[in-house]
């Protein structure tokens, strides 16, 4: 118990010390006007207040994964907790606040456009392909998990074809409609539903007396589960989760003020981050330990342990209202995740979304190919979304820690997590099944050489572009100043 709720702590302290020095590291400049007054179209760019954005924010990044992946890393034990409190202060946060805030500087530029013009031109085309695959898989999990735990609520009295019908209707309006019509109407309901069932949990395992695991030298390092690279990988959302970086330029472009940045962007990964530390010590504690989780998961997947460790702590009523806050999550991201994929491939061909039609046929396509995967197995889908997330993240944090080498700030702040996240992500895939199958060992020492290659590759890169321009070009064409 005091583990979980030092880890609260900790997180909460870390938005008001940590988060405040990331953003004077970054330099907000409250008179340059954002791209939600420079380039208002209407549809996705207009002014919100910084209350609303927050809102949506966090329920365009809390997809299941905060959820999901905390109650299969709980397997783990309570080192689970360590790397949700430090991943999130440390990377996740930064992650999400330095994207949103170069989207703001670059007129709400979604990530492969940023990776285009701080990584190399051909860095654009990888990151828009690999973006658009992640949002797929997002959409795609973000509609069977919430199907799944609707279905399992109705006691199976509505079909799951029927119920997959009806949210990819709601996803197709969301993705279509101005931005103010329904995320921003809809949006501020359904966090006050996520936050009350999350505090709701997280009350009562206090309440109860919950026995919540403490976080010792013996299970610091579980037996048999290796945690590097799998817990980072298992874990995403709620510590660092690359999907963010694709939800980050839809509130960039609608934040009236750069001083709202801290709030909105590193402020709602911190919350993200105490979500997760509240399913992740639900899944600890109620279930007999790791052994009754496991058998839990095989049965029913993360959703089982939803709907029975919702009952548990809060009854019939409050256990139904809580797994609706959950199945709000991810369908308030994967609306967001297809809206994403539409304004990256509109950016990306240069079309004006003003235009519904123009809108249409861009994003039917998308909606056609993530309904096909519906019809592949979850827990594939999962190992895939998770790799290709983390992957992003890494690409994100290169771009931050890129971005603010040429302005000669402190660029440690992303370069630390990126390449402890190259080297996790590259050790997953040359090691797992998915990928290239090596052995782990084998693995650990070419992902160390990648690594070492990446980095050093980032510095003769950095030192060009630093060097090929003045501070007043660099002011000009890299912090860019709206006009």
């Amino acid at each position: 118990m005091y583990t979980f709720i030092a880890g609260i702590v900790l997180l909460i302290v870390g938005y008001f010390t940590y988060g405040k020095f990331v953003e004077k590291v970054f330099g907000v400049k409250e008179q340059r006007q954002t791209p939600a007054y420079t380039h208002s179209d209407g549809v996705d760019y207009l002014p919100m207040n910084a209350k609303k954005n927050s809102l949506i924010q966090l329920l365009n990044i809390a997809g299941v994964g905060p959820i999901f992946g905390p109650i299969m890393g709980a397997l783990y034990g309570p080192v689970a907790f360590i790397w949700i409190v430090v991943g999130c202060i440390f990377a996740g946060a930064v992650h999400d606040y330095l994207t949103g805030m170069i989207s703001i500087r670059n007129r709400g530029a979604h990530l492969p456009e940023l990776a285009g013009k701080f990584l190399g031109k051909s860095m654009k085309h990888v990151v828009n392909v690999f973006a658009i695959l992640l949002l797929l898989l997002v959409g795609t999990v973000f509609v069977t998990s919430p199907a799944t735990l609707l279905h399992n609520l109705m006691d199976g009295a509505v079909g799951l074809g029927v119920i997959l019908g009806c949210i990819f209707v709601y996803y197709i309006l969301a993705t279509f409609l101005p931005i103010d019509k329904v995320i921003g109407r809809f949006y501020p309901v359904f966090g006050a539903l996520l936050l009350i069932s999350a505090v709701g949990v997280g009350i009562m395992l206090i309440v109860t007396g919950a026995p919540i695991p403490e976080l010792t030298l013996a299970n610091l390092h579980p037996a048999q589960a290796p945690i590097f690279p799998l817990l980072f990988l298992t874990i995403s959302c709620g510590a660092l989760s690359g999907f963010h970086a694709t939800q980050t330029p839809i509130i960039s472009r609608t934040t009236q003020s750069e001083r709202h940045g801290r709030k909105i962007f590193y402020g709602m990964m911190i919350a993200e981050g105490i979500i997760a530390m509240i399913w992740a010590a639900a899944a600890m504690s109620l279930f007999r330990g790791p052994v009754g989780l496991n058998e839990l998961l095989a049965s029913g997947g993360p959703a089982a342990v939803v709907s029975e460790a919702s009952t548990l702590l809060l009854g019939a009523i409050g256990g139904t209202l809580a797994v609706l806050g959950v199945i709000v999550l991810p369908i308030t991201s994967g609306d967001t995740a297809f809206r994403s994929a539409r304004m990256i491939l509109a950016d990306y061909f240069n079309v004006g979304q003003k235009k519904i039609m123009n809108r249409l046929w861009i994003a039917l396509p998308l909606f056609a190919l993530s309904f096909a995967l519906t019809k592949i197995d979850f827990t594939l889908l999962w190992r895939y979304f998770s790799w290709a997330n983390q992957s992003t993240a890494v690409i994100a944090l290169w771009v931050g820690a890129m971005y603010l080498f040429i302005a000669k700030r402190n660029y440690w702040i992303a370069m630390i997590p990126g390449i402890f996240m190259t080297m996790a992500t590259m050790t997953y895939i040359l090691n797992a099944g998915i990928g290239f199958g090596l052995p782990l060992n084998v693995s650990y020492v070419v992902a160390a050489v990648i690594t070492a290659g990446i980095t050093v590759a980032f510095y003769f890169a950095a030192y060009r572009a630093r060097h090929r321009e003045t501070p007043l070009e660099i002011e000009a064409k890299h912090w860019e100043l709206a006009s």
